[in-house]
């Protein structure tokens, strides 16, 4: 059972410009908690921006490989481009606590496929709390939607108030579920001190520009040298009722 509190693995974080040469790939964490859309924003990105970059994507689940199956299915990126990771555990401890399987399926998918732009790590459906080890990720994103409550965002939690993107999701579902997104946007704003924060739809072609630029702005600044990895927080030791006591809400 790996240590909860410290990244147990042997691989380091790569420079972006080793030696010189062209940059490794930048490597796009998206996290957030079950069905707030996250294979969908993976989709959506490449859709956008496959035909201008090389990409590619690892996907986490706990016990199957539904997520990319999904991505396969939807035809956004050849098959053998998209990696399933099958966790076995709560789904924040294969992107914070044991990064080793993830790390593993990037730097496959580098060398076989490479030079790459964009590496996209889409982590299983977690809590609010779950960021990702920024030995893994370069950049981070975290999902939410107006479908889970208009009060999510002042919830709070390192993926809320940390990431370096915040995704506000399904605005179109908004009348639907009586959420006012401009005040969930504000809510979030006020969250993040500063940090972005995007309301987003599929259907919206504006915001989906939107998140198309920010992604190529993150990764001008990560070929430029300037991006530097953050880390949004550690996860909240929580009681799991049976004198364990560790960095996940669930199990």
């Amino acid at each position: 059972m790996p240590d909860q509190h410290h990244d147990q693995h042997t691989h380091t974080h790569t420079p972006a410009h080793p030696h010189g040469h062209r940059p490794r790939a930048l490597r796009l964490g998206v996290a957030g908690p079950v069905g707030t859309g996250k294979s969908s924003i993976l989709a959506t990105l490449c859709r956008e921006l496959a035909g201008e970059l090389a990409m590619a994507v690892v996907t986490n689940d706990i016990y199957t490989d539904e997520d990319a199956r999904f991505l396969r299915s939807a035809g956004v990126l050849p098959t053998e481009r998209i990696r399933a990771v099958e966790t076995g555990a709560c789904p924040h401890t294969a992107i914070r606590d044991d990064i080793t399987a993830n790390l593993d399926a990037v730097e496959d998918l580098e060398e076989a496929y490479g030079p790459l732009d964009l590496v996209l790590v889409e982590s299983g459906g977690d809590n609010l709390t779950a960021t990702f080890s920024p030995a893994l990720a370069d950049a981070q994103l975290f999902c939410i939607d107006v479908a889970g409550g208009g009060d999510v965002a002042r919830k709070g939690g390192p993926g809320i108030t940390g990431a370096d993107l915040l995704i506000i999701n399904k605005t179109d579902l908004a009348p639907h579920v009586e959420v006012d997104v401009a005040a969930m946007v504000a809510d979030a704003s006020d969250a993040r001190d500063g940090l972005p924060v995007l309301a987003l739809s599929k259907h919206d072609p504006a915001s989906v520009a939107e998140l198309a630029a920010w992604v190529r702005s993150v990764l001008a600044r990560h070929r430029d040298g300037t991006l530097v990895s953050t880390d949004p927080g550690p996860m909240a030791p929580h009681s799991h009722g049976d004198g364990d006591t560790r960095g996940h809400g669930h199990s």
